[in-house]
């Protein structure tokens, strides 16, 4: 998992390199190479907002605005609530891989450095080949990651924390954890709620299937539930934090679909030309 530091260090040197390629793109003018340029300089900016948008993720997650001391009681309230909605115990479907090493490491693998290279891939792949529907996708990673940095102030420990759900935390296990340990809590580890992991896995498969035209893309509907299930079967997450994760990215969707639509509607609206009727005189 990149540190933040590098992701800010990275972000602020494409920042950099975006302005020295736009400030070049008016000399090019005169060559006729300027929509190289412009490509270019538009790459390095999406870029360094993308690795901004990473840096601060991380970097968020050391901050809270209560005492860590209430993710303790505030997981154990999730784990009774998914009880009582008679959702599927977690620990149930941990017993069912653990038996298994090498599926167990690369779950973990999958859970630490899969989800942005995807969602990175992703975005590239809008801006390259889909430019008019990038900024739509664009702007729905930047709010649900937003909203979700704001709820993760509140800390929530994840259920591998929780010893009364008899879960095992399987990075430790094989040593791939990606959390410091000093002999106490991180307060990165108490970000479980919502799972950032399942909401952009979410709306990369939204992004695939409304803009690709190929019959294979119904088959980006699998990455959402298999991270979903990746991050339960890890213990970094119980199902209500992806839950809420989608339901974000729904709010996020509906917002944006009503907002464009009020954009729309004043853009049509103007002044109107109302016919002119009554005779009109020819003279001579």
């Amino acid at each position: 998992m990149l540190p933040w530091q590098y992701a800010l260090a990275a972000a602020c040197g494409l920042f950099i390199v975006a302005a020295v390629i736009r400030a070049g793109k008016l000399a090019a003018r005169t060559t006729g190479r300027s929509a190289s340029w412009a490509l270019w300089g538009g790459v390095a900016w999406e870029s360094a907002l993308l690795f901004g948008l990473y840096g601060l993720w991380q970097f968020a997650g050391s901050f809270t605005v209560m005492g860590t001391s209430g993710a303790l009681p505030r997981a154990r309230w999730l784990w009774h609530a998914e009880r009582t909605l008679y959702l599927p115990s977690e620990t149930a479907l941990q017993r069912l891989i653990l038996g298994h090493p090498l599926l167990v490491q690369a779950c973990n693998y999958y859970y630490d450095i899969l989800h942005f290279p995807l969602l990175g891939a992703c975005l590239i792949w809008l801006y390259a080949r889909h430019r008019e529907s990038y900024p739509r996708i664009r702007t729905t990673v930047a709010l649900f990651t937003g909203i979700s940095l704001l709820i993760q102030l509140i800390p929530v420990a994840p259920p591998r924390l929780l010893a009364s759900t008899g879960m095992v935390d399987t990075a430790v296990r094989y040593g791939q954890s990606v959390y410091s340990w000093g002999g106490g809590f991180d307060a990165d580890e108490f970000s479980a709620m919502p799972s950032v992991h399942v909401g952009w896995a979410l709306i990369v498969a939204i992004a695939v299937i409304t803009v690709s035209r190929s019959r294979w893309r119904w088959l980006a509907a699998a990455y959402p539930v298999l991270t979903l299930l990746i991050v339960v079967v890890t213990a970094n997450h119980f199902w209500l934090d992806g839950i809420v994760a989608g339901f974000l990215v729904a709010l996020v969707l509906v917002v944006q679909r009503a907002t464009g639509g009020l954009r729309s509607g004043k853009s049509s609206e103007g002044p109107q030309i109302r016919p002119v009727r009554g005779k009109i005189s020819v003279r001579s």
